[in-house]
């Protein structure tokens, strides 16, 4: 439960549980898997998550008959095959050292092994385009859109680093990171803290002079796996309209029992709609998609 430091405070940051599900997420991760393309690698691997439904999707039908899991028991949903479709979903997240074999038949005969691996980080498979020869039309197409869909996300990444190179909101963002309060405008106005079996967070919110601030204090407890932040998104309470925001952080990416910041900083102009003073939603992802926590931040703190 947080607790308030201030009896004015009205904000509330709720860190959503670290269960992976379809929802809160930016869209599916979709692949391409070009079997000719690893002659000398027969198995292939998958990376699956809890609750998250993985599909593979080939170029004829499946055998349901010959297509199962081995060892599945009490940690799968039965193995589902519809025509040329194939659907999985791990009733929790594996172990670092678990790995689950799947053995696909298709209509032809052709036996299709793969291996069943947590996330260890990044996205887990949501859908994987299965394809036999890679020289085929779907097979091509399937690549291609792919390749443009990477250069696209390139593009925006390499336009957001120049933005941010000049900007004064992210060079704010990265003094609150590295501690240097006392180098920006802000000042703490007040303290939440909570903790889950994943994550002990304090959230330290900033008043400025035309701009709020909120560093979050992250400790991972997590045993296995690795955590960091993918992106931050803000946008207004009543309409969800999205807003400009900057943000810092101390690591690329947290292992077991290690610590880091987080630093985001929002203009007070992202706090004006249609002329009025709002309040706003600050939603924070982590690398795997997932959205982490959802903190409200009230105008008030963006100051005059």
């Amino acid at each position: 439960m947080w607790k308030h430091s201030s009896s004015r405070a009205v904000l509330f940051l709720c860190l959503v549980a670290a269960v992976a599900s379809a929802r809160g997420r930016e869209g599916a991760h979709v692949r391409t898997l070009l079997l000719s393309q690893h002659p000398d690698d027969a198995t292939h691997r998958l990376h699956v998550k809890g609750q998250v439904v993985t599909v593979l999707r080939f170029e004829q039908p499946c055998d349901p008959a010959r297509t199962r899991l081995l060892g599945w028991e009490g940690r799968f949903e039965p193995v589902g095959v519809v025509g040329r479709w194939v659907l999985l979903q791990p009733l929790r997240d594996l172990a670092e050292d678990e790995a689950v074999p799947l053995l696909v038949t298709l209509a032809d005969g052709t036996e299709v092994p793969f291996l069943l691996r947590p996330v260890m980080e990044g996205w887990p498979d949501q859908q994987v385009n299965v394809f036999k020869d890679r020289e085929s039309h779907g097979a091509m197409a399937s690549a291609l859109r792919e390749a443009l869909e990477e250069k696209q996300v390139l593009a925006e990444q390499l336009e957001r680093y120049r933005k941010e190179e000049s900007s004064e909101d992210h060079a704010l963002a990265a003094l609150l990171a590295s501690g240097a309060v006392k180098q920006t405008p802000f000042k703490v106005a007040y303290r939440l803290a909570d903790r889950d079996a994943e994550s002990d967070v304090e959230a330290i919110f900033y008043r400025g002079r035309g701009k709020a601030a909120v560093v979050l204090k992250v400790r991972h407890l997590h045993s296995e796996q690795a955590w960091s932040m993918k992106k931050v998104r803000l946008m207004t309470e009543s309409t969800g309209m999205d807003r400009s925001v900057a943000f810092r952080s101390t690591d690329s990416s947290l292992a077991p029992g290690e610590s880091g910041v987080v630093a985001i900083v929002a203009d007070r102009s992202a706090f004006v709609e249609e002329g009025k003073l709002t309040n706003l939603v600050l939603e924070v992802y982590r690398h795997d998609g997932v959205r982490q926590a959802v903190i409200p931040l009230a105008h008030q703190l963006s100051g005059k």
